[in-house]
């Protein structure tokens, strides 16, 4: 299976519930060779430009991600299992077969056009939490994503102790079929972040320390450092490709969207600019505002008829008496609340608590 096979598979399963398509896309990753993984390695860390944001389909790409982010564990040796629930914590909790450590994994995806990446997009402080009593936490994101001179993500990283991976470390550990077997043990690979520190300098923690990664790495792998440029350079050369596919989607974009009758290109454009669910989600807000307003009031009426006899209450807006309410209660007719409208002059009687909420929120708000 190559990485445009397992595009469609995303797709098409992005039509069933989270939780089900996951468990089906885990199985299909699971079965892949270490060719397949290979493949799609190079090119999972970027969201095509086709997919919706915040749609469900981008939601499961970056589900794979993990998913493949776990099966390369498994080709390196490591027992795996992937966390299907969204929730706060690791996506990937990875356990050596051989010696005495464990791992959790978080895979991060970003778009190629995707530009002013914070602290917060990494979650490198997360991952120190997410780490519970496992040994060590990483963290694999597209190598180009990471800010390329200082940031606060490698501070973090230095004090947490959180390997900052990218998908190319991982293809060149597949590549050169780097195993952990009885007699060889890779923690010393995800135990980089804690090695750097070391000899980094408290005013250069937050400098990009990844280069020196590299080479702490190729020469734990047994690789000279030109070889493992050469890896890089070849992944590179799978960007640059996978770039031109992004631009030239864009492209036909453009031209479509120059096609389209005034009346389509409007509308495409509301939905789009999801106009419509931001102003039910105002109006959810607003909803939630009023009806914290009510309760106040009918906390102040509660009060008034628990207190029983025959008392009084301003309401105020802004330091100004808006409605004067009375109450008072007969063996005749009951309870009785009447409500004076300051502005206009007016009075009203209710016998519903409800009914006078509303009419003095209406004066109020």
């Amino acid at each position: 299976m190559d990485f445009n096979t397992l595009r469609k598979e995303i797709t098409k399963k992005s039509k069933l519930d989270f939780v089900t398509a996951s468990t089906q896309l885990e199985e299909l990753v699971f079965k892949c060779t270490k060719d397949d993984i290979l493949n799609i390695i190079t090119e999972i860390g970027i969201i095509p430009e086709d997919i919706g944001h915040d749609s469900s389909e981008e939601k499961l790409y970056t589900k794979v991600s993990d998913i493949i982010f776990a099966k390369t564990l498994q080709e390196m040796g490591y027992e795996v299992q992937v966390l299907r629930e969204r929730a706060d914590c690791a996506d990937i909790i990875a356990q050596s077969q051989f010696h005495c450590y464990s791992l959790v994994g978080d895979a991060k995806a970003f778009r190629l056009s995707r530009t002013a990446k914070n602290a917060k997009d990494f979650k490198v402080n997360s991952m120190v939490h997410w780490r519970g009593d496992c040994d060590y936490s990483v963290l694999a994101c597209p190598y180009f994503q990471y800010p390329k001179s200082t940031s606060q993500i490698y501070k973090d990283a230095l004090d947490g102790n959180v390997s900052l991976f990218s998908w190319e470390i991982l293809y060149i550990l597949l590549k050169e079929d780097v195993k952990e077997t009885q007699d060889i043990c890779l923690k010393e690979i995800w135990n980089q972040s804690a090695v750097v520190a070391t000899s980094t300098a408290v005013d250069k923690s937050k400098t990009n320390f990844l280069a020196a990664q590299n080479k702490n790495i190729a020469k734990i792998i047994g690789i000279t450092d030109d070889k493992f440029e050469e890896y890089f350079t070849s992944v590179k050369g799978f960007l640059v490709s996978r770039g031109n596919e992004e631009i030239h989607y864009y492209e036909n974009e453009i031209e479509r969207v120059k096609k389209l009758s005034r009346k389509k290109a409007i509308r495409e454009l509301l939905t789009s600019m999801k106009l419509s669910s931001k102003i039910e989600t105002i109006k959810q807000i607003g909803v939630l505002k009023m009806e914290s307003h009510l309760v106040r009031i009918i906390n102040r009426l509660e009060s008034m008829a628990s207190d029983g006899g025959s008392l009084k209450r301003n309401f105020e807006r802004d330091g100004v008496v808006v409605a004067e309410v009375a109450y008072s209660y007969d063996e005749e007719n009951g309870s009785v609340f009447t409500l004076r409208d300051v502005a206009a002059r007016e009075t009203f009687t209710f016998d519903s608590i409800d009914l006078i909420a509303m009419e003095i929120y209406e004066l109020l708000y």
